[in-house]
């Protein structure tokens, strides 16, 4: 029997983003994410390696997954045995729900409402490449009470925006991640177990 699996987040937002993209691609595995979810309080991955190193001590053979924010430019490296450090290269996680029509759905705005795609346009750099979306402060974007928020006069929730996403408007980096989780999540016959402590509080 393939060994269980933990998912280290930094926040419940996190988690309930990476579960509503997860659903995009496969409710099992959305449903995998939610129970093997652990949230760190922050990006804090000795906390998360310290926590990983006393679970596996009575679960051996356990893998775990540590997904961090880039955010202050520095990419989170180390881990410890069974554990895998996995670091946007974006500088927020909330950098990847970014598409106007995604939006749209999980607003559950009018067909010809386009105020989305020009409040995007407003508030992103022109001409908005990958290298300028790996730094662009997207969390104060879409804060609940953020620039979007306003501008539409609706508080958003990036995990019902992560829920309306399809699979072909996921990132790359979105996809590559999904495919690991799936790995060490559904293994056959895997039991898909989550350490109690630090979950969410």
């Amino acid at each position: 029997m393939p060994p269980p699996a933990v998912l280290y987040v930094e926040g419940p937002r996190d988690a309930d983003i990476l579960e509503g993209w997860a659903r995009a691609v496969s409710v099992s595995l959305a449903r995998a994410v939610r129970e093997a979810a652990v949230i760190l309080g922050g990006r804090q991955l000795a906390r998360a390696a310290a926590h990983f190193e006393a679970a596996s001590a009575s679960q051996p053979g356990l893998r775990g997954l540590c997904v961090l924010d880039r955010d202050g430019g520095v990419e989170a490296t180390g881990g410890t045995d069974g554990l895998e450090v996995f670091t946007w290269s974006r500088r927020h996680i909330e950098s990847y729900l970014l598409v106007p029509a995604a939006i749209h759905r999980a607003l559950r705005l009018p067909e010809h409402d386009g105020r989305v795609s020009r409040l995007l346009r407003q508030h992103l750099p022109s001409q908005a490449s990958e290298s300028t979306l790996r730094d662009f402060d997207a969390k104060r974007l879409l804060a609940e009470s953020g620039p979007i928020a306003r501008g539409l006069g609706q508080r958003l929730a990036p995990g019902r925006i992560a829920r309306a996403m399809r699979p072909e408007e996921l990132h790359a980096d979105v996809s590559g991640l999904l495919r690991r989780l799936r790995e060490a999540l559904l293994a056959p016959e895997a039991v898909v177990t989550s350490a109690t402590a630090f979950r969410r509080r």
